[in-house]
């Protein structure tokens, strides 16, 4: 264990020793915006049918 525990991880852990529910709210945050499920090859094949090239020049609106 660390030393130094900034105020913030001390807020932080006593806060979930009294709110464990937030513990399964946080697990389904995580999964919702970073677990990703794993891709098949056809679902690659569909993400590279429909990716837009890119223009010669990114900055022209023509």
């Amino acid at each position: 264990m660390a030393l130094y525990e900034s105020e913030h991880t001390k807020f932080m852990r006593e806060w979930m020793e009294k709110h464990p529910e937030e513990l399964q709210e946080q697990k389904k945050g995580r999964a919702l915006w970073w677990d990703k499920p794993p891709q098949t090859l056809d679902s690659m094949k569909d993400n590279a049918a429909a990716e837009v090239p890119n223009k010669a020049y990114y900055y022209d609106t023509n």
